[in-house]
């Protein structure tokens, strides 16, 4: 497979400059990391402007999708969330409370557990994750538009394969 570079861009000329400057380094690695961030950076705009737009925030977005994809009856313990969300105990409390005071999510005592506590999703939270869900992965669409299906695919297996050592180890972690 291969791949026209039909314009230079930032990084091309990043790169170029740090051959000159240090022609001792092999700045590849800036090739691909680089590109990576930079698109990072455009993608959390993009996530950002979508979750504003439906009144939610990335935290809440993370939560309330943890949530959403649980299914039916759509609740989660706390400490399932701290798992979906890599967040500590306090800062998970501290979500659930503002969520539940904002109507999106309810509490309800663990029936298989009389200390625990459940997390469900309340239907306007159902209404305002799906809608945000939703207008993110329009905005994603519009972001990868430049891509083929077939390129789109192959850049999801690269990634994979640069990510598995890192969910691997934070799974451990945890």
């Amino acid at each position: 497979m291969t791949f026209s570079r039909p314009v230079e861009d930032e990084v091309d000329r990043l790169v170029a400059a740090w051959k000159q400057e240090r022609p001792d380094l092999d700045v590849t690695p800036l090739e691909v990391l680089s590109r990576v961030s930079r698109l990072s950076r455009h993608l959390e705009r993009e996530r950002r402007a979508a979750f504003a737009s439906h009144d939610i925030e990335s935290w809440e977005f993370d939560v309330l999708t943890a949530l959403r994809r649980a299914g039916e009856p759509y609740e989660l313990s706390p400490g399932a969330l701290l798992r979906a969300t890599l967040v500590t105990s306090g800062t998970m409390t501290n979500r659930i409370d503002r969520l539940a005071a904002a109507g999106l999510v309810t509490r309800r005592p663990d029936p298989e557990d009389r200390r625990g506590v459940l997390v469900r999703l309340t239907p306007a939270g159902m209404h305002r994750v799906d809608a945000a869900f939703a207008d993110l992965l329009r905005r994603e669409r519009e972001l990868l538009a430049g891509l083929e299906q077939h390129e789109q695919q192959a850049l999801a297996a690269l990634l994979r394969t640069l990510l598995v050592p890192f969910d691997t180890s934070d799974a451990a972690a945890h």
